[in-house]
């Protein structure tokens, strides 16, 4: 009987080795899909969240509406809320001319559109399971000028 048992010796050491590393690749894959989708979700976020601010505040550039899809403010921040999110990745378009005097009650006419284009997201934990980089699609979101808050006879857009 005792000779059963030496040659078993190690057995459930290999077998622990085997289940653990299933198991923490899974893991680490989880955790690699739920940070990707957090991130794909903070940039969607930060861009409805930048053209919302356009379309309601008279803004005489676009560094502030980049400044909300990036770090959430109109000011800049120190570390945007998405790491390697840019200036550069940010487009603000406005279907006129701010400065054309353009208003009608305290706000622009027509709409603006907020986009990011071309944002790579890097694999931390199992670059080589899942490939090293993802390019996500490009976020547009579209709005119109809104008068909330204007107050008739005080200071508008234009």
């Amino acid at each position: 009987m005792r000779r059963r048992h030496e040659k078993q010796r190690g057995a459930t050491m290999v077998e622990f080795s085997i289940a653990a590393l299933v198991f923490l690749t899974a893991l680490f894959g989880v955790l690699e899909i739920a940070r990707m989708l957090w991130t794909y979700n903070a940039i969607a976020d930060g861009v409805r969240l930048g053209a919302r601010y356009a379309a309601m505040n008279c803004a005489g550039s676009t560094t502030a509406v980049k400044n909300m899809v990036m770090y959430g403010t109109a000011a800049a921040g120190e570390t945007p809320i998405v790491h390697g999110l840019t200036a550069d990745d940010v487009t603000v378009t406005y279907s006129n001319d701010i400065n054309a005097g353009e208003v009608d009650f305290g706000v622009r006419q027509g709409t603006v559109t907020v986009s990011v284009a071309g944002f790579d997201f890097d694999f931390l934990l199992l670059p080589d399971v899942l490939g090293d980089v993802l390019t996500f699609p490009t976020y547009t979101v579209s709005m119109a000028g809104e008068s909330a808050g204007y107050e008739p006879g005080g200071a508008g857009c234009g």
